[in-house]
């Protein structure tokens, strides 16, 4: 959860005083100071699932690509239906590297002059410059730094915000639309990193703490920090970058197909034309090997798995390793993601977690641990 940058190096996010003031802890995470808690996991998980809960995410990075060729340029780094995709609807995106690997996952919306990205934290330098090399001569590629990003989450979260914003509660997941509060321009989108419905709101630098007062202010609404947003993540099965996603891993051995659109998979009429595609699209169609795939487990006792421990058969071979793991809140049971030999997903194998030399019987289970809680269209 924390990062090497030394403490004096970190970057501030817009909510840093407001942070400090809450009595958050502050840990060092993708090169800021960011809050892991304020009341502690466990209330914050349960404040999250139960009513409505407040996170700060503004040091993930906002990216505007505009310009005639943008869909398709985005098209080339991505296995996605960019042009595809309606105005102020958003989707699931992957960038790859030439063999296949993930570089990073990131949300993208249609805002209609111009496509609105969200990019991992960690990666947004890097994915600024791969962007520049690779289609920076035909779009406009426009980093969006001094805005703030809020992550409202929770069954009450559209209660909460409709009081601030009327007309959110119109939203349904993965879309959007353009909103104002107070004179400040914001733009709001149905989704976020919890498995609970809820909001992430693009604001202004310099209004987002004022609307996080406004919104913490709300009866059903409580700050929560990381600690909270990983165990939420981790129960609705979304994987982390960085622990769970990297530039090794496909989307196939990540388990994350579903998200490639037929118009870019073979056959389609935009199939391929993306870095990896001879790889992603030959393991898709069974042509290429697949060596391991993402998996849910889940503890037969009381002990935690966590990364990295290695998965291993009854003859002590590793066959797998643990990308996350945690103790769910939810479900009072060790619960961990990873990655194992194909082999083993259907045969029925015992499997076990290496935890300090001591073999922990796992089970495989389907992701997500908790069902989703989205408002999807009827």
């Amino acid at each position: 959860m924390s990062s090497a940058t030394p403490e004096s190096d970190l970057l501030l996010t817009p909510l840093n005083a407001l942070h400090l003031e809450l009595g958050a802890r502050m840990v060092p995470f993708a090169g800021y100071s960011m809050p892991v808690q304020y009341e502690g996991l466990l209330a914050e998980h349960k404040q999250t699932r139960e009513s409505a809960s407040l996170f700060d995410v503004s040091h993930m990075g906002q990216i505007r690509i505009s310009g005639p060729d943008a869909g398709l340029a985005l098209e080339s780094l991505m296995p996605m239906d960019v042009i595809g995709l309606g105005v102020d609807r958003q989707r699931y995106g992957l960038l790859l590297n030439d063999q296949g690997g993930i570089i990073d996952d990131l949300m993208f919306v249609n805002r209609g002059t111009h496509y609105f990205l969200i990019v991992n934290g960690a990666c947004k330098a890097g994915d600024l410059q791969h962007m520049q090399e690779r289609i920076g001569t035909r779009c406009t590629i426009t980093p969006m730094p001094d805005q703030g990003l809020l992550a409202l989450q929770g069954p009450q979260a559209a209660a909460a915000l409709e009081r601030l914003v009327p007309g959110v509660q119109e939203l349904v997941f993965m879309t959007g639309a353009a909103f104002q509060w107070e004179g400040a321009e914001l733009y709001i989108t149905r989704s976020g990193y919890t498995g609970e419905d809820g909001f992430e709101i693009s604001v202004p630098g310099e209004r987002t703490e004022a609307l996080a007062r406004a919104l913490l202010a709300q009866p059903e609404v409580k700050p929560a920090g990381l600690g909270a947003r990983n165990s939420l993540r981790l129960e609705a099965g979304l994987g982390l970058y960085g622990n769970d996603l990297d530039t090794t891993t496909t989307p196939t051995e990540a388990v994350l197909g579903w998200s490639i659109q037929k118009v870019r998979r073979t056959g389609g009429d935009r199939a391929g034309g993306f870095p990896g595609a001879e790889v992603v699209l030959g393991q898709i169609d069974g042509q290429q090997p697949v060596t391991r795939k993402r998996i849910g487990l889940v503890g037969s006792g009381r002990t935690p798995i966590r990364e990295p421990a290695t998965l291993v058969n009854s003859a002590g071979e590793q066959i797998g390793v643990i990308t996350s793991g945690l103790p769910s809140p939810t479900l009072s049971q060790p619960i961990a993601m990873g990655y194992i030999q194909p082999d083993y997903i259907q045969n029925g194998q015992e499997i076990f977690a290496q935890v300090r030399k001591q073999a922990i019987p796992v089970q495989l289970a389907n992701m997500p641990f908790v069902a989703h809680n989205y408002k999807r269209a009827k």
